[in-house]
């Protein structure tokens, strides 16, 4: 068969067009081995190769050799009868991948803003499950403090004190810290916060709380409880999950033109 022709596969009923040198991605499989004629269980039928097989499934495995990559709707269920397919179509690589289901399926993240509100400053703690999630909230956040000591003009009206950035103070991967509002013990006055895509340099504590709530809502998290961890302090706390999906796993490139292209190696991204 010329590689310039598409294929269709007509599967449990239903149809699929591709090129072939997509059904050759690993050549020693029976959809590589189809093209050649020499396996008997794919007939070819007025011009189309019927395979007695579940055509729902199959939609995932030719997704993962279009892009060699495994990603599921998050509403997948079947992985032990898409490994069974795949262990069919002798597609390892991929029955590898799956034989891997707890990297595969959703898993819950969860995060906590504790909230203390001393006169007029704000204190903000962020713990998360997920450093990756962390990395990036942190990294929308900024915090601007004033500078003291600037000119007067006619020494009775103060001039726009220069703000500048100061970085959040992170005690581990999974958390980090800032405050907002006025301080004039040391050599930084107010603060303010922004938080992207928000530009607005905010510097009242209650403000800065509901756009950070009102950001985590954005992102798929829901609020699932409030408490009150110190009577003393006041300090609240906001209990935040979402579902996560898992990043697509992919082959590994390096290996695709392997000795043994069935085993190829596989590359996990984790967080």
């Amino acid at each position: 068969m010329s590689n310039q022709n598409v294929v269709t596969l007509n599967v449990g009923g239903l149809k699929f067009t591709t090129w072939p040198s997509t059904l050759q991605q690993f050549p020693e499989s029976r959809l590589a081995r189809m093209l050649n004629g020499s396996d008997r269980e794919f007939r070819l039928v007025n011009g189309q190769f019927f395979v007695d097989r579940d055509g729902v499934l199959f939609g995932h495995i030719l997704d993962f050799l279009r892009t060699l990559q495994l990603s599921l709707p998050s509403d997948f269920t079947d992985y032990q009868r898409l490994q069974r397919e795949a262990n069919f179509y002798e597609l390892h690589s991929l029955a590898d991948l799956l034989s891997q289901e707890s990297l595969l399926k959703p898993k819950m993240e969860i995060l906590e803003i504790r909230f203390l509100l001393q006169e007029t400053q704000a204190f903000f703690r962020v713990f998360g499950s997920c450093s990756a999630t962390i990395d990036v909230l942190a990294g929308r956040i900024t915090v601007f403090a004033e500078q003291l000591g600037g000119a007067t003009w006619n020494n009775n009206i103060p001039l726009q004190k220069p703000l500048v950035p100061l970085p959040l103070e992170r005690p581990s991967y999974h958390d980090f810290i800032f405050q907002c509002g006025t301080d004039y013990s040391d050599r930084l006055g107010a603060r303010y916060v922004s938080i992207k895509p928000d530009h607005r340099k905010l510097i009242n504590g209650t403000n800065v709380l509901g756009l950070l709530v009102d950001v985590l809502l954005k992102e798929g998290f829901r609020l699932v409880s409030t408490r009150t961890i110190s009577a003393e302090e006041k300090i609240e706390c906001y209990c935040f999950e979402r579902t996560r999906q898992p990043d697509a796993l992919p082959i590994n490139q390096a290996t695709q033109d392997a000795a043994v292209p069935q085993r190829k190696p596989v590359q996990i991204h984790k967080t």
